[in-house]
């Protein structure tokens, strides 16, 4: 996804990006002045236990908004992990009262694993926040 972000006002200029998986969640923080981020390790915990994790990485970067990595398959079909990261999106924002924005996460992890990240989780989350800084105006 190489088009501009619509929707992220000017003001937000600190971001915090998780990748969602059913038993590790990374996390990367970055901010629009950069466009850059910094992967800031894993969230070890399943269902409502990981939002402990959120909210704790929240408290410590107090970010302006949320990006999450949506899954798809090659051919942009939607999957099981598709609905699950929509569904921790509606989440973090209910949970935590902060805009979410949503990132095509094709091939992060893939792309995580191939630069040779000691935590994965947490490069892809990097790869997608600045996939999402690139897109800002």
């Amino acid at each position: 996804m190489s088009e501009a972000v619509p929707g992220v006002p000017p003001a937000f200029t600190t971001f915090i990006a998780f990748d969602f998986g059913l038993k590790r969640t990374g996390v990367a923080v970055g901010n629009r002045l950069m466009r850059t981020a910094q992967p800031q390790g894993s969230i070890h915990a399943e269902g409502n236990a990981r939002f402990d994790g959120v909210a704790a990485k929240l408290k410590e970067w107090q970010p302006d908004a949320i990006v999450i990595g949506v899954p798809y398959h090659p051919d942009g079909a939607a999957h099981e992990n598709t609905a699950r990261a929509k569904k921790f999106g509606r989440q973090l924002q209910g949970r935590f009262g902060l805009q979410v924005f949503e990132v095509d996460e094709r091939y992060s992890t893939t792309e995580a694993i191939a630069s040779g990240a000691k935590d994965a989780d947490a490069a892809s989350a990097c790869i997608i926040l600045e996939q999402f800084l690139r897109n800002l105006p």
